[in-house]
């Protein structure tokens, strides 16, 4: 094997993720965010240590009718109780099940939030260091939100996406714009491919740009996200690339 590389997905938001963590390396559950409760995380944990999997906080803003892809406040100190309160929530439900939290991924608008906003990354990442000050924050690849996360003393792992467009400018294409999506399994599996193995990625005006990745991203509501995560799985495997959870 050339490298390794983690294949993650965000579960426990009501899809098929019993026919996904086969292939999965590592998964991020909602805590009660955007979705999810106690029964939810309970059954998302125990699928997740049958297989095997590195378990992580998926927190989110409290926006159930937008899934959490809507923005409801910049405010660093709210922003920072909320993701204390959703990783207690989670990490409590985990610890009744013989498990432990590994990793924090914010979800959605508050993701995206802190890739461009220093501020609300000081605030998950205080919030991190707070509640779980061994787990790694999972963010996305180039952004600024690394820089702080290390900043604060965390250990930060950049994270690429294979059922996701890229823009030019490494951020992702909004969700209903022309090429935002990637459903096919065999393009997903070619987009991972790059990152993994070349450290680029397509963007959807023709270009391409530089993405070191630590770990790769599918979403349980990708239509076909199984199938997916299959192919991503065996091409990377085919290529020499060990799909293994994070170190640490």
């Amino acid at each position: 094997m050339t490298r390794a590389i983690d294949l993650n997905a965000d579960v426990g938001e009501g899809f098929a993720d019993a026919e996904l963590m086969p292939f999965l390396t590592s998964c991020s559950i909602a805590c009660g965010g955007h979705v999810g409760d106690e029964a939810t995380m309970r059954e998302a944990v125990r699928l997740a240590v049958k297989h095997g999997l590195a378990i992580g906080a998926h927190p989110s803003f409290p926006d159930r009718a937008g899934f959490g892809r809507t923005l409801t406040t910049i405010d660093p100190a709210a922003i920072e109780a909320l993701v204390s309160e959703q990783i207690v929530r989670l990490a409590d439900v985990a610890r009744r099940e013989g498990a432990r939290l590994a990793h924090v991924k914010p979800h959605g608008a508050l993701y995206n939030l802190a890739a461009r906003d220093g501020d609300a990354a000081h605030a998950i990442a205080r919030a991190v260091r707070r509640t779980l000050p061994d787990a790694a924050l999972l963010l996305l690849a180039g952004s600024r939100a690394l820089e702080v996360a290390r900043a604060e003393g965390l250990r930060a792992l950049a994270e690429g996406f294979v059922d996701r467009g890229y823009r030019g400018d490494g951020t992702l294409a909004a969700r209903g714009s022309a090429g935002a999506l990637i459903t096919d399994p065999e393009s997903a599996a070619a987009q991972a491919l790059a990152i993994a193995a070349h450290g680029r990625v397509a963007t959807i005006d023709g270009g391409s740009l530089a993405l070191a990745a630590d770990t790769l991203c599918l979403h349980s509501d990708t239509p076909g996200a199984s199938a997916i995560a299959e192919r991503v799985s065996r091409r990377l495997r085919d290529a020499g690339i060990a799909v293994a959870r994070p170190a640490g």
